[in-house]
């Protein structure tokens, strides 16, 4: 039977390639388990959606609304754990190997959802310090630092040997500084961080963002 070629989630819709690109082997069997390719995708417009949809949408929510959704998000993806082993399986990671990729990446999101609600003001934005005088006079000219989500979209590219971890801890950082991401996996096990893809897009907790899930731009999904 002839391996699937991995889609790519980009600008709120599953792309397919349209070529077959390269093969993705099955570390224990030899076995295809996919073929990748970023063949077709309009890489500028996926940064242009990421500015213009994802961003807004993301700086829209006070700190403690996106540690809720991190939080959210965690406990759905907790209910997949063993699917994520078992897929991982096929990358030549042992048990273990999987254990600490995946509840690693859980706990990482569990931690940044905990500083959003504990160390982060109820606010869209972070207020950093108290009224600085900047005038001679007292009262007459002040000035505060205040620290707003940037406009632009954050770019993961990353290790093989962290298919979920990697992606779930540079996400969990963006999502909580109002930051869209697009993730970059790596080709070698890129069909777990795609299936990792799907589940964030399956829970329908996050506002849309660009990603992708084979060796193109992937993030969170329609969600960030």
């Amino acid at each position: 039977m002839t391996a699937p070629i991995l889609p790519s989630y980009v600008r709120d819709t599953w792309h397919v390639p349209h070529s077959e690109g390269r093969p993705v082997f099955d570390a224990v069997t030899g076995d295809t388990v996919v073929h990748v390719s970023t063949d077709g995708i309009d890489f500028r417009a996926v940064l242009e959606h990421g500015r213009n949809t994802g961003g807004p949408a993301l700086r829209d929510l006070t700190f403690p609304q996106r540690a809720a959704l991190l939080e959210d998000l965690a406990g759905f993806l907790r209910g997949h754990r063993e699917e994520l082993y078992a897929l991982s399986a096929r990358t030549g990671a042992t048990l273990f190997d999987a254990r600490f990729d995946v509840d690693g990446g859980l706990a990482v999101v569990r931690s940044y959802a905990e500083l959003g609600r504990a160390a982060l003001p109820d606010a869209p934005v972070y207020v950093e310090d108290e009224p600085i005088p900047l005038g001679r006079r007292a009262g007459s000219f002040l000035g505060r630092h205040v620290c707003v989500p940037l406009r632009g979209v954050a770019v993961q590219v990353n290790a093989y040997n962290f298919p979920v971890w990697g992606p779930l801890e540079k996400l969990s950082q963006s999502l909580l500084a109002g930051v869209p991401a697009v993730i970059k996996p790596a080709t070698a096990t890129a069909f777990v961080t795609a299936r990792l893809v799907e589940l964030v897009v399956e829970s329908g907790l996050l506002p849309p963002v660009p990603c992708s899930s084979s060796a193109a731009a992937l993030g969170t999904c329609s969600s960030t």
